[in-house]
């Protein structure tokens, strides 16, 4: 890569750093960003780079963190290699005022907010500023916002695992599209594709509700380790199976794990990990019910295969993987 060309990827990923850290980015943003990171691989080592020097500037006093920006574009053949970061730097704290602004509205009011994403493929560990871990699947976004009277956490796409920190006084409450999740002293894992959510626990209790049901608005389904919930958008419903802890974070060991699910569902997931896109071209395959593992490391194997278990066919178009039903063909 030219330094041209890289010293302008910089720039794109500060832009993209600020745009996710906007308060009313939505999904849209989170898939924009994601199909990004996904052209190029450079692309998501600028955005890594711009992030961690981000971070590294929101720790700084206001005269602390001009004296680094100034150090980061002085124009040494020692620091040559920075200078496409050094401009994407000035961008990011120009953007980044902007975002400090944000959330010093936020402070005043005792909230604080933040954005958490990975990359496709990229499975991330961090710790909330309460101590409880997270581990975030590929190609997944959380927005974090902590109040003095509730910790809420907004999964906006892809899956994550929670060993909550119980705190009586401040509630944990996990909200993925139409779901809610309540903290009862527990560890679980949310995934969430598209309006679809399962919760799987695999320590203590949760409490899990429909936010938009028309009747008994306020009914919970309590769920135990051992339990796994799927929301079902369609039904407006919830059903409760068993699954075992294992099965419940196999992603976090590069399995995917299905129980009885449509192979729209199992497809979207499978997205999340896949260097190459599969795409189902006929929406009626897309109920077909899966249940099996698929190995991260393996997916292609994986795709080569389904012919020998479903009615359809696998074929390689514009760079994606395409799924089209074989029956089509045969009338």
């Amino acid at each position: 890569m030219t330094n041209k060309q890289q010293d302008h990827t910089m720039q794109v990923a500060a832009q993209w750093w600020a745009k996710l850290r906007e308060p009313h980015a939505g999904d849209d943003v989170v898939e924009q960003w994601l199909a990004w990171t996904s052209e190029d691989e450079r692309h998501l080592q600028a955005f890594e780079q711009v992030s961690a020097l981000a971070e590294r500037l929101g720790t700084l006093d206001p005269m602390s963190r001009h004296a680094l920006l100034r150090d980061f574009a002085r124009p040494t053949p020692a620091r040559q290699r920075w200078l496409p970061l050094a401009a994407a730097a000035s961008i990011a704290v120009a953007m980044l005022c902007g975002v400090f602004y944000v959330a010093w509205m936020q402070r005043a009011a005792g909230v604080a907010a933040q954005v958490y994403q990975s990359g496709v493929a990229q499975n991330r560990d961090f710790i909330l500023p309460d101590g409880t871990k997270v581990a975030l699947g590929a190609a997944s976004s959380l927005r974090v916002t902590y109040g003095s009277d509730e910790r809420d956490v907004e999964v906006r796409g892809g899956e994550a695992y929670f060993e909550v920190v119980h705190d009586r006084r401040r509630p944990f409450v996990v909200t993925a599209g139409n779901v809610t999740v309540r903290d009862i002293g527990t560890a679980f894992d949310v995934r969430r594709t598209g309006e679809r959510v399962t919760v799987a626990v695999t320590q203590g209790r949760v409490a899990i509700a429909d936010r938009h049901a028309q009747a008994n608005p306020h009914d919970t389904l309590e769920a135990r380790a051992g339990q796994r919930v799927s929301y079902d958008p369609d039904a407006s419903s919830m059903t409760v199976d068993l699954i075992t802890p294992a099965q419940a974070t196999a992603w976090r060991s590069d399995r995917l794990e299905f129980i009885d699910e449509p192979l729209s569902v199992v497809i979207a997931n499978l997205n999340r990990y896949a260097s190459k896109p599969v795409h189902v071209a006929d929406t009626d395959l897309n109920v077909l019910s899966y249940t099996g593992t698929i190995r991260t490391d393996a997916i292609d194997s994986w795709v080569e295969a389904l012919p020998e278990v479903f009615p359809l066919r696998v074929s390689t178009q514009a760079g994606q993987v395409v799924l089209s039903d074989a029956r089509h063909t045969q009338r």
